[in-house]
């Protein structure tokens, strides 16, 4: 029995050498766990699996997963836990500040579980987070990576804005004709006027997005993706590889070379993004702090380009 089990298991993909990354060993690392946990948060770095979570937090970086660690959806590429939510925590923008405080952050990365069972969705925890770094923090640069806010984006978004983060990223994951299998409780296009209307309402603010690669998309679509993107008026496109987090995920379709993803760079950057990162291993928060420096002086050539000459 169990020789014809093991025969009748599908074989998962080998992962090619340029997407393997060394366990996390070192000092720096055990010490930003130590951190979250004393402060009782969760971070997308550990709830989503993530490829480079040794490298960051060895270097005390790591993405803050607000409004607790379960999710009401169940996206078909996603480790995080899917269930009830338990009641947001009111000391939570406390010991989110506290951590930047503590780890000495210059710039520091939010994100959150979709909350579909909250009025705003969560919405107005962002904003105390944002208002508890403003005050506690002054100098610590913020980016936000948020849900949706299915059904409640006009009075969420606002509310957000107003609090202004410096970047307000939200993942478009994959290309359209996917989203029914690898992103089910969101709509494509819905999730493009999100960022349209952040830009419209504070052009100032920087707008961020990523897709994954390796989920079956063509070639094209990736190329009309960034285009609708860029009719967004998005700043900063991320690209990285699908990695499956457990057998009952989706599948990796095929794993792109690093030679590919310099070439979707090259476009995407002829397409007019202010930046672009692109590699197997890229996330959407992966060197965040570096990428804000090099967004501030991207917009700055921009912009010195543009004025008339005298």
């Amino acid at each position: 029995m169990t020789e014809v089990t093991e025969l009748a298991r599908p074989p998962r993909q080998r992962k090619p050498d340029w997407i393997r990354v060394k366990a996390p060993t070192s000092e720096g690392f055990a010490e930003t766990k130590r951190l979250m946990r004393e402060k009782n948060l969760a971070t997308v770095c550990e709830e989503a699996a993530c490829p480079n979570i040794g490298e960051c937090w060895t270097k005390k970086h790591a993405t803050v997963m607000i409004l607790g660690d379960t999710c009401t959806r169940a996206c078909a590429f996603c480790n995080v836990k899917t269930g009830m939510p338990r009641m947001v925590d009111p000391m939570e923008p406390q010991h989110v500040a506290d951590v930047a405080v503590q780890m000495g952050l210059q710039h520091i990365v939010i994100t959150s579980v979709d909350r579909d069972d909250l009025p705003d969705g969560g919405a107005s925890q962002f904003v105390k987070v944002i208002r508890a770094l403003r005050e506690q923090a002054p100098d610590t640069t913020i980016e936000i990576l948020t849900p949706d806010f299915r059904n409640k984006v006009d009075r969420a978004l606002e509310m957000i804005v107003e609090a202004r983060p410096d970047v307000f990223n939200h993942n478009l994951e994959t290309v359209p004709r996917l989203y029914p299998t690898i992103r089910p409780g969101a709509r494509y296009y819905a999730s493009l006027r999100l960022l349209e209307t952040v830009k419209k309402l504070d052009p100032s603010i920087f707008t961020k997005s990523g897709i994954m690669l390796g989920l079956g998309e063509q070639r094209l679509e990736v190329h009309q993706v960034m285009d609708d993107m860029r009719s967004a008026d998005i700043d900063f496109l991320t690209m990285g590889q699908y990695l499956q987090p457990t057998p009952r995920h989706a599948k990796v379709a095929d794993f792109v070379t690093p030679q590919a993803f310099d070439a979707y760079a090259a476009i995407a950057r002829a397409k007019g993004f202010l930046l672009v990162a692109s590699s197997p291993l890229t996330r959407s928060s992966y060197h965040a702090g570096d990428d804000f420096d090099r967004l501030r002086a991207a917009r700055e050539a921009r912009l010195a380009s543009a004025k008339p000459q005298a």
